[in-house]
């Protein structure tokens, strides 16, 4: 990692400015957006294999015997469930019962797990931890010093198998394995963020121009943060400051099934219970346009002539080739197949709810 300015760099900003990838600011790092093109990024990931540098991603490894009970109070998900090779996704609430951020936890071996989360909130996150008395002092912020490349697709194990030092079709969604790639020790998770299968994989910094190069060499897309937010967007995952943030409830974001109260104690336990026995004011959904207006964050949402909800993110769905989104919708208007109007520049135009998760599936009326 490097820095210029008030900007971070990741170990593979010198690939990135190779292949004149335009380059952005993005939660404090300068990151490409795109190479040749969102579109076909997007479409490269959803029908052969695509690659993207998510190296801005905070790593934090936990180790010793109070890793898990320290990682349980704080997060949302069960990490007693979690066995070595396992991994969930979980979240970091507030007392109040917002969210922090949306993580995820691998456990590694016995005693030892990895800690996975946004860049824009690493800071926060990492003080969070260290402020667990049973976390002080066993943390290790490995940022710095690893690099992670996430390779997406349908064709994304098999590419990485025929480099691959272990049976990658042994490995789970949600699995993790130590292994080499292209002869180059790594972690391997086979988690994503694009609704394809594939996996997100961790090596120290200056492996990561090799690693790189022979991802690329193999047949990966290089891709930018245009085409992973367009792919997560139909995916109908959330994005920190977009769909969660820590005045949202994992209750209205449809986030309950990573909290499990049941398990005992811990930050923001009592608070999102609360709101789960009250139930949500308004709840997030999918949206899909009816024309190729792109819904945008903050546009309201209105049905004749009131306002019910607000999106929260939206793209052109290179995929799909319509315009699609989320927005957190008024609770007894939050029902799939309703039609509403997302207001573009003053002028209602017609969208459709469907659950988030349905987003990739819909088929629109005719």
């Amino acid at each position: 990692m490097s820095t210029t300015g008030d900007l971070n760099r990741t170990p593979l900003y010198d690939e990135h400015v190779a292949l004149r990838a335009r380059m952005v600011p993005f939660a404090g790092w300068e990151m490409p957006v795109q190479y040749t093109g969102v579109i076909e990024e997007a479409r490269a990931v959803r029908t052969h294999v695509g690659m993207f540098d998510i190296s801005h991603m905070g790593r934090v490894r936990v180790r010793g015997a109070t890793a898990a009970a320290g990682l349980q109070s704080v997060t949302t998900n069960d990490v007693a469930a979690l066995a070595p090779g396992k991994a969930q996704y979980s979240l970091i609430p507030f007392e109040a019962g917002g969210i922090a951020d949306d993580i995820i936890v691998y456990m590694l071996a016995n005693e030892q797990y990895l800690v996975v989360v946004n860049a824009g909130n690493t800071a926060r996150d990492i003080e969070i931890l260290r402020n667990v008395e049973s976390l002080s002092g066993i943390m290790n912020d490995e940022t710095a010093e690893t690099c992670m490349i996430a390779v997406q697709g349908p064709e994304a194990a098999a590419l990485l198998q025929g480099s691959c030092s272990t049976d990658l079709t042994a490995v789970p969604r949600f699995g993790v394995i130590a292994a080499r790639v292209y002869g180059i020790p790594a972690t391997l998770c086979r988690t994503g963020y694009t609704g394809e299968d594939g996996f997100e994989i961790i090596a120290a910094s200056g492996d990561g121009h090799t690693l790189w190069r022979a991802l690329s060499a193999s047949g990966a897309v290089p891709c930018g943060l245009g085409a992973r937010d367009s792919l997560r967007t139909e995916a109908g995952y959330p994005l920190y400051g977009h769909e969660i943030s820590e005045t949202t409830t994992p209750v209205e974001a449809g986030l309950m099934w990573a909290v499990k109260l049941d398990k005992g104690d811990f930050v923001g336990r009592a608070a999102i219970a609360e709101a789960k026995a009250r139930g949500p004011e308004r709840k997030l959904m999918g949206i899909v346009m009816g024309d190729r207006a792109i819904p945008r964050q903050g546009y309201t949402v209105a049905q004749n002539g009131s306002e019910v909800g607000v999106v929260t993110s939206g793209a052109f769905s290179a995929t799909r080739s319509i315009a699609l989104g989320m927005a957190y919708i008024r609770s007894d208007v939050a029902r799939a197949g309703r039609r509403v109007g997302v207001i573009v520049r003053g002028t209602p135009h017609e969208a459709t709810l469907v659950p988030k998760k349905d987003l990739m599936a819909w088929v629109p009326d005719n």
